[in-house]
């Protein structure tokens, strides 16, 4: 993908450097234990036991691997120029609604950070508070996604922050709410697979996004492939299976591998966000 010429957006707070460390809880080691458990849960990670079926309005995350250390100055110029690709995208369409878009603002961070859903921690991966309206990025998770799970790329970086601007999108049209709604009705089974619903809707406004930079002629060959490695990389059922050796469908949060692709796709390929209704299941 070629970016190095394109404008940047300013909606950035760079925090890199000013890691909090260990979260202090009280100088207890069961209390410390119980309280990363909840941190854990609270952004997606299966605690049915602990949170007790209850839905909070919680970070959503991109997945949950465990980054290696540092990001660099050329991946953060990156991630500025697809906030502001978003930022252009999103203006677009919302006009179109009758309404002004208010960009999230994006956070870059090292290890650990404050936001107002709790404390952010680099193992998440990327996510979106919708309490404060931000994107948490520790720029080391690129790093894991090539090395570790197979996908990378510049073009499937861009994935992974506009994925996180479509449950920005989400929160102000009002899906997120209404998902938060039906969740708290329906047992853990059930309000995993509504957030299944949720993840693969953004990763098809990730698609709308992707059609954008294709049709302004900014592609290279085999961006749209390293988009969809890294779309299959990250499917609870090859995460699963990468990290437990079996595969447990009930407790998917955010799509198989061969959805994530073919919404992504669906996206790409469309280029209208009005083709990523995946709660049509739910009719």
């Amino acid at each position: 993908m070629r970016w190095q010429d394109m404008e940047r957006s300013q909606n950035v707070e760079d925090r890199r450097g000013r890691s909090l460390g260990r979260i202090p809880v009280g100088g207890k080691p069961g209390i410390l234990v119980l309280l990363v458990v909840l941190v854990a849960g609270y952004y997606g990670v299966d605690l049915t036991g602990l949170l007790g079926g209850g839905v909070s309005q919680a970070p959503t995350s991109l997945q949950q691997r465990a980054p290696q250390a540092s990001g660099d100055d050329s991946l953060a110029e990156f991630t500025k120029v697809v906030l502001k690709q978003t930022e252009d995208l999103w203006q677009h369409f919302f006009r179109g609604l009758g309404r002004n878009y208010e960009p999230p603002r994006l956070v870059l961070y090292s290890g650990t950070t404050e936001t107002a859903c709790g404390y952010g921690q680099a193992a998440m991966g990327p996510f979106y508070c919708p309490a404060d309206r931000k994107l948490y990025i520790d720029l080391s998770f690129y790093n894991d996604m090539q090395s570790k799970l197979g996908g990378g790329g510049d073009f499937a970086l861009g994935y992974v922050v506009a994925h996180e601007v479509g449950h920005h999108v989400q929160n102000l049209v009002g899906t997120a709410e209404q998902v938060r709604n039906l969740q708290a009705r329906l047992d853990q089974r059930g309000a995993n697979q509504v957030s299944v619903l949720m993840e693969l809707q953004a990763d098809c406004y990730a698609g709308v996004w992707g059609h954008s930079v294709a049709r302004s002629g900014r592609l290279e060959g085999g961006d749209l492939e390293e988009a969809l490695r890294t779309a299959t990389a990250i499917g609870d059922d090859r995460l699963q299976r990468r990290s437990q050796g079996r595969v447990v469908p009930d407790s998917f949060t955010h799509g198989t591998s061969e959805q994530r692709y073919s919404w992504f796709k669906r996206g790409f390929d469309t280029g209208n966000p009005a083709q990523c209704n995946t709660f049509d299941s739910l009719r």
